[in-house]
């Protein structure tokens, strides 16, 4: 059996990390982009959750203002904190607070995003309100937006990735439906549709 060096089997295991890598990041974007199995958007679908600031936040809770709603996890370690940081920036660049546009972050991960692990994770995103459920919540809230999300395999160390739908919602202040703001989508069209739904 031929000797394998260590500088050799080091390079091999960088290489094979690599594809590794590589393949999960594939996985993901093939799941940020591909048609959803049911259309983006509100359904009417009724749900409960509980809100970071306290109490059941439900369907009816999205009328009064306007809302960026995004579904994500808080070990997400991509989408969901450039979204987070993005939805910030178009808030502060329009200059609007929450009374006037609000950030709504649905976790798709209930088995390790509690209530207090939500708060701490959107306390470096101000004014993001976090919405956390149990697995049968979750799968409701999910429904309510035409949303989806899977969980990755286990590593050997149990740790998981979940693939989740990435586009922002907006909804008008009657909780109405408005369009999508899409995964990369420029700041400048971003900046664009909020307008446009503020003045809904």
């Amino acid at each position: 059996m031929a000797d394998i060096s260590s500088p050799a089997l080091a390079r091999f295991r960088i290489i094979l990390w690599t594809l590794v890598v590589v393949a999960a990041l594939g996985a993901t974007a093939l799941f940020i982009f591909r048609p959803p199995s049911a259309p983006l958007g509100v359904t009417g679908k009724p749900f409960t959750m509980e809100s970071t600031l306290g109490g059941a936040f439900t369907e009816a809770s999205l009328k009064g203002t306007p809302s960026l709603v995004f579904f994500g996890y808080t070990h997400c370690p991509d989408v969901c904190p450039t979204t987070l940081a993005e939805s910030t920036a178009w808030k502060e660049e329009l200059g609007l607070g929450g009374e006037q546009l609000r950030t709504i972050f649905v976790t798709v991960d209930p088995k390790r995003d509690t209530k207090e692990v939500l708060a701490d994770y959107l306390s470096s995103f101000p004014g993001t309100i976090g919405l956390v459920g149990s697995d049968d919540q979750t799968t409701a809230v999910k429904a309510a937006f035409g949303a989806a999300s899977e969980t990755t395999e286990p590593d050997a160390d149990g740790f998981y990735l979940v693939n989740h739908t990435a586009s922002v919602f907006l909804l008008n202040k009657d909780g109405n439906f408005e369009g999508t703001i899409a995964y990369g989508e420029g700041k400048e069209a971003a900046v664009a549709k909020i307008k446009k739904l503020i003045a809904s």
